[in-house]
Formats: C-alpha cells, structure tokens, sequence
C-alpha cells in the first residue's frame, strides 16, 4: 500500500512539473562542507531560458545536501535561491502570459518542497520581472530573490512591449 501511495505521488510531482519540462544546465557546482563518505553539501549554479521569452535566461544558484539522505534523494533542501536574469539577444514572446505564471518548477524534497520561478510584467516600466522562491505543502517561505530584464532594443531593433503580451 505505501509504496502505491509513493509510485503515485512520484507520478504526481513528475506531472506536474512536466508542463514546464526544460532542465536547467549545470554550470558548477562547489563544495561547502566535507562529508566523510558521502556526498558534500554544495551549492549549485544552473542557466535556464525562459520558455516563453526567447533572448532571456536567468541563472539561480542552490544549496544542495549531501551526507547519507542526500545520496538517497531523500534530503529535504534549504528554502536559500538566489536568482539573477538578463536580456541574452533580442526578446521575442512566443505567446502570451499571466502575471505571476511559472516559468519553472523543481521539487525540493521527496514530496512538499517545489522550487518556483514565476514571471512578471512591470507594464509601466517595459520590464520582465523574475520571483524565486520554495514552498511547503503546509507552510511557505520568506526566502525569495527576485531579478529584472529592462526589455531593450538589440541590433537597431523596436523592444516589444510586455504589456501587449499579457493575458
């Protein structure tokens, strides 16, 4: 009966977090505590592009345990993201977005934890504004970063407004 109950909650976060399936890259990863054995703690840096935006991608770094749960998958993360996005090339959406929509999503733990980035349109200012933070099934968290992409001309080109692509 438990392990029904583990299969389907698996299946559940998989589903879930599929509707945004893109992996971030891995750009390194640095130890910040020994473990005898087992794996350090670290904290990991990744690149992701938004889905959505083409010409933008951010850069979120993340503490990941090691010691005996983290080697098993069952350590449950640290709520601490920082997040940082930029304006790589010329910004062209690809369809239009709610205020606040996800632009990705990772588990954090076995089955409560997620990870979020979730985007914005500042309308007044022509800017795309990025929000990471991690919640709990029952509780959230505080802990956040945020990050700003002033939309700009590339290449003697017009910026596209953000505001035309909301939803």
């Amino acid at each position: 009966m438990m392990k029904r109950i583990v299969a389907a909650a698996a299946a559940l976060v998989l589903t879930a977090t599929g509707a945004l399936a893109q992996d971030p890259d891995l750009i390194f990863k640095r130890s910040t505590v020994w473990k005898f054995l087992t794996p350090d703690h670290k904290l990991a840096v990744y690149a992701i592009d938004d889905p959505l935006v083409e010409g933008v991608s951010c850069h979120f770094t993340v503490p990941e345990k090691g010691g005996v749960e983290g080697m098993l998958g069952l350590a449950e993360e640290v709520s601490d993201i920082s997040l940082a996005c930029r304006q790589i090339g010329p910004i062209v959406f690809k369809q239009k977005f709610d205020q606040g929509e996800d632009m990705y999503r990772q588990s954090r733990s076995l089955f409560f934890k997620k990870m979020q980035i979730v985007r914005g349109c500042d309308v007044r200012r022509n800017v795309l504004v990025y929000l990471v933070y991690s919640d709990k099934l029952i509780e959230g968290s505080p802990k956040n970063s945020t990050s700003s992409v002033p939309i700009m001309p590339w290449n003697g080109g017009e910026a596209p407004k953000c505001a035309e692509w909301l939803d």
